[in-house]
């Protein structure tokens, strides 16, 4: 059970250790793109390839789709950021329930983004839980965890990767042990990753350059941390550095593209502009000619 690319690295892991999947539960079609086509997720589309049963309710609340799924005679249902909620019908159905892997090391960062919250504290390290599912927002006993360090330079898309392939390795060898007694969480040390909006992924010049180079990495690649230029063109960043400077927050410091910050300043190295792919600073400043001194907002 599971949707995007986080999921279907572990579907992909599940196939090549030779389970036998009843069926492939994923979100349904969404409008994407210019066209607002409706569009497979990733699982769907790598289940099909895999011949496999691909169901893709809108809900899980109702009786129909309940006895549908206890139809299936399970012995477990592994789950991975799958999207929807699950009843508790549907959490007792499999003989060794549900196995969620989760993008954290529980109780941290409880919840829908625990990785952009995890770089956005400035945390050293996160990790994969698998857990068995319960009521609670990921609140149910661990079976198996692992410590994964997070680098200076590491941006959310390079940690989902590194935690995608963790999970799918770890479920893998946490399944031929079933059943075997999960560990309830710790009490203490409970945080909860909040969904990120848009509007956060606004630069604040008046926040330190640790905040914001956090930001930038946490927002990259998607949704992408941004700035306004003096136009009201939204530019993107998709990577910067720490360096020495300081004047009003939101001044251009020099000829690289360096904007100063409440605290210390921000050089940005890739930015992308709407429509336009990524590109250099100096790149970027051969086409938009911003002068020292110039106020971003």
């Amino acid at each position: 059970m599971g949707t995007p690319d986080f999921a279907a690295t572990t579907l992909a892991a599940l196939i090549a250790a030779g389970h036998e999947m009843a069926a492939v539960y994923a979100q349904p079609p969404r409008p994407a793109g210019r066209g607002q086509e409706l569009r497979k997720s990733p699982v769907q589309v790598l289940a099909e390839q895999h011949g496999l049963p691909v169901l893709t309710p809108v809900s899980l609340k109702d009786e129909a789709a309940q006895a549908a799924f206890a139809a299936h005679r399970a012995d477990v249902a592994v789950v991975a950021a799958y999207g929807l909620l699950l009843p508790q019908a549907i959490l007792d159905a499999p003989r060794f329930g549900c196995l969620n892997i989760h993008a954290s090391l529980l109780p941290r960062w409880r919840g829908a983004a625990p990785i952009q919250r995890a770089i956005l504290a400035g945390d050293a390290t996160t990790g994969i839980t698998v857990m068995q599912m319960a009521a609670g927002l990921d609140t149910g006993p661990i079976l198996a965890s692992e410590t994964l360090k997070i680098g200076h330079e590491m941006t959310a898309g390079a940690l989902h990767d590194a935690l995608a392939e963790m999970g799918a390795r770890l479920i893998v060898e946490t399944l031929p042990r079933l059943p075997f007694e999960a560990v309830p969480q710790p009490a203490e040390g409970v945080t909860y990753a909040a969904k990120i909006s848009p509007a956060e992924a606004r630069l604040d010049w008046s926040q330190s350059a640790t905040l914001l180079e956090r930001a930038v990495r946490a927002f990259a690649p998607h949704p992408g941390a941004w700035c306004q230029l003096p136009d009201g063109e939204r530019l993107k960043v998709l990577k910067a550095e720490i360096v020495p400077g300081q004047a009003v927050p939101g001044t251009i410091l020099d000829d690289q593209l360096t904007v100063a910050c409440g605290a210390g300043a921000l050089r940005l190295t890739l930015v992308q502009r709407a429509g336009k792919k990524p590109m250099t600073a100096p790149d970027f400043l051969r086409g938009v000619k911003l002068a020292r001194g110039t106020q971003l907002s």
